[in-house]
């Protein structure tokens, strides 16, 4: 049994996974998102695409059986098992220029993409290379008519998990999401874990 790791509430982490291997994303409490972002190991300047996965995919809604393509229309990431099947590729990972836009009367956090660029330093990734991220858990409704778009809390109830298969050497980045509106007006942990 691979070992299950704690991102504590409103931070992230960075890690390697290799061609072949899975890891599973684990919201031990529920109503929690968790940003992801992955890149090639071989060359970090291929990273996931939202784009490319919309139009390969043909569909915005992502779960069991789909792919996450890169930039260069390669298979970065297959969604394996999803036992929520409600999540987010069109929102960013929040910054403090979120904090500034959407919530003036809270003070303001690095968010998402502050954690991000932290952990994803080390690997030679800049945070002006941080991409859409893959929302895992999180509600965005789009009304067909208008277009508009809604944040409302996660549907993700305790151990609500997503797994994901790596068909390359990646870097993943992954967060538990500090935005107020994401989670609910809470923050809570998010749990991963790699396995062979």
């Amino acid at each position: 049994m691979s070992e299950t790791i704690e991102i504590p509430p409103r931070s992230g982490t960075a890690f390697v996974v290799e061609a072949g291997q899975a890891f599973t994303v684990i919201d031990p409490q529920g109503t929690q998102v968790s940003d992801m972002v992955a890149y090639s190991r071989d060359d970090v300047r291929e990273v996931m695409s939202n784009g490319r996965t919309f139009d390969y995919e043909e569909t915005i809604h992502l779960t069991t059986g789909n792919r996450l393509w890169s930039n260069r229309s390669n298979v970065m990431l297959e969604i394996e098992e999803d036992s929520l099947g409600q999540h987010d590729y069109l929102l960013t990972p929040c910054s403090e220029d979120t904090f500034r836009h959407f919530y003036p009367d809270k003070p303001v956090h690095r968010g998402c993409m502050g954690n991000l660029a932290e952990a994803l330093a080390p690997y030679g990734i800049e945070r002006d290379a941080i991409p859409t991220a893959f929302n895992v858990f999180m509600n965005v409704p789009v009304d067909g008519g208008s277009g508009r778009l809604s944040v409302d809390p996660p549907a993700s109830q305790p151990g609500e998990a997503v797994r994901f298969r790596a068909h390359m050497d990646l870097v993943v980045g992954l967060t538990a999401c500090s935005a107020y509106a994401s989670n609910g007006g809470s923050f809570k942990p998010i749990h991963y874990r790699i396995e062979g």
